[in-house]
């Protein structure tokens, strides 16, 4: 890893897709980070039009940086949607410098827009990585579960009420089951008392009846 001077505001550590750079000091906006330096290609010659690395960066249709030199610190600098800076491209003196357009505080993650071609080819495939991209991720997974959580629920709601209108129709059975028992006992008891009834009716009668004929024989 390259060494770099304790005068600069920046250092080399860990990111999320690999190695980043990262500032070590206060960075204000508008101010001129890094060089991006390495050998001029010209791509109207076939051998330099041959040449692909991830860290070419074309100034114009003819001249490119070739950045993959190990002194070419800027080559840490990640990709970001939405970056803290951007590369400041000189035709005419042919060199790009990276400029702050925010505020960056130290420990923060230095990058810059790689452009469309670039995240096509290189990005894109494998999804890109910055915090941008990766809160979006987030944001939809989270989404993802909550409406799974929501069909789940909205599943157990509607076994719960098929279930309730079940036993609904089962208790309504057994009570009209019992109301047809209910009716029948009712039924066979009054009819016994109507037999007992006339039974104690006959019974009165044949007194009666016995009464009378004595009183006659007598």
């Amino acid at each position: 890893m390259p060494a770099i001077p304790s005068s600069k505001p920046y250092r080399i550590g860990k990111s999320r897709t690999g190695l980043g750079l990262f500032a070590t000091k206060p960075i204000k906006k508008g101010t001129k980070i890094i060089r991006y330096i390495g050998p001029m290609l010209d791509c109207n010659k076939k051998e330099d039009d041959a040449i692909e690395n991830k860290y070419l960066f074309q100034m114009t249709k003819r001249w490119t940086i070739d950045g993959s030199v190990r002194k070419n610190i800027a080559r840490y600098i990640n990709h970001a949607c939405r970056p803290n800076a951007e590369s400041d491209v000189s035709a005419r003196k042919r060199t790009v410098v990276i400029r702050a357009i925010k505020n960056i505080e130290p420990g923060q993650e230095i990058n810059y827009d790689y452009g469309t071609d670039y995240f096509k080819e290189y990005l894109k495939p494998i999804g890109c990585k910055c915090d941008t991209c990766e809160k979006k991720r987030k944001k939809l997974r989270a989404e993802a579960r909550a409406e799974k959580q929501r069909e789940k629920e909205r599943a157990a709601k509607k076994a719960a009420k098929a279930s309730g209108a079940s036993n609904g129709k089962a208790v309504n059975g057994h009570a009209i089951v019992g109301k047809g028992l209910r009716g029948r006992a009712a039924k066979t008891t009054a009819a016994k008392s109507r037999v007992v009834k006339a039974t104690s009716r006959s019974k009165a009668a044949g007194k009666t009846s016995r009464k009378t004929r004595s009183a006659r024989a007598s």
